[in-house]
């Protein structure tokens, strides 16, 4: 169609539509050259060899949110048998978990149920078939670092003190002594050095993995210190207030700073060997008063 037989009106309508592409594709092109993604060499970040195995057990654990899978057939096993007079039961989340309780109580029939990343709601469902149905002595319950963390959603504080006490209740209702365990400091000492580090340089232990690799982000934004008071204080007047057991692992454990003690954790969260030391101090003389 050529313009000069157009109606003007028309016409205006063509010129002004092709401009308006003309100037589209240059600016496309123009942010395509300023921002290309292409780049020169393939360099991806490492896969995961097992992903499949990643997403089946994502799936798997959507359908036990609480994990009472996790110990279900070590349950079964322990209530085929009498229950020793001194049985206690740990409850609580990854630091219970690590704590390898047959090198630091030898000969004691103490039996672990920590899972790691756990918070109050998902311990409070486990407390039937994770404690009262091995029917202990005793609970020592830890609890509270990953609810301040958020690990299954904001909590508040009046929460988190309700699931302990609907633990606590629960245990002192079917005859069980409770040990309840001061929330332990966290610290940034594990990150600074990194941060600090030449480049190339891995910090110690960062090749292992998991509670001993320094974490990517401060532990001391997630884990606020005044949360870690205010529960821990909240912790010692409840317990005195029901006749439980207040173990201080915090008192024991923190340095001038208000700071886990750089010696006793490799990530900032998780005690290493000497901090387990400690803390089995602290409990072995709790559960001397709890179980005389």
């Amino acid at each position: 169609m050529v313009l000069s037989r157009m109606p003007q009106r028309d016409a205006r309508l063509v010129i002004t539509k092709r401009c308006t592409i003309v100037f589209v594709v240059s600016m496309w092109l123009g942010s395509s050259i300023a921002h290309a993604q292409l780049v020169d060499s393939f360099n991806a970040p490492r896969s995961n060899c097992c992903l499949i195995n990643t997403a089946r057990g994502l799936a798997d654990q959507l359908q036990d949110w609480n994990q009472l899978g996790r110990y279900y057939q070590a349950n079964q096993q322990l209530k085929q048998l009498p229950a020793p007079a001194n049985r206690v039961v740990f409850m609580g989340d990854s630091i219970t978990d690590f704590w390898n309780l047959a090198q630091y109580f030898p000969g004691k029939p103490y039996v672990n149920r920590g899972i790691g990343g756990q918070t109050t709601p998902q311990m409070l469902v486990r407390i039937y078939p994770d404690v009262v149905d091995l029917k202990p002595a005793a609970m020592v319950l830890l609890a509270g670092t990953n609810d301040i963390a958020r690990n299954t959603g904001p909590a508040t504080a009046e929460m988190i003190q309700q699931n302990i006490m609907a633990m606590t209740e629960l245990a002192q209702l079917h005859g069980m002594k409770v040990i309840l365990c001061a929330v332990l400091p966290v610290s940034d000492y594990p990150y600074l050095r990194q941060q600090t580090a030449p480049a190339g340089n891995a910090a110690p232990n960062a090749a292992q993995g998991g509670r001993g690799a320094p974490p990517p982000s401060k532990m001391t934004e997630g884990h606020p210190a005044g949360d870690i008071l205010k529960l821990n204080a909240w912790m010692k007047a409840y317990a005195a207030k029901v006749n439980a057991i207040y173990a201080d692992y915090f008192s024991a454990v923190v340095d001038e700073r208000g700071w886990l003690k750089d010696s006793y954790s490799a990530d900032g969260l998780h005690p290493n060997a000497e901090g387990y030391k400690v803390m089995t101090e602290v409990l072995t003389a709790a559960l001397q008063k709890a179980l005389p």
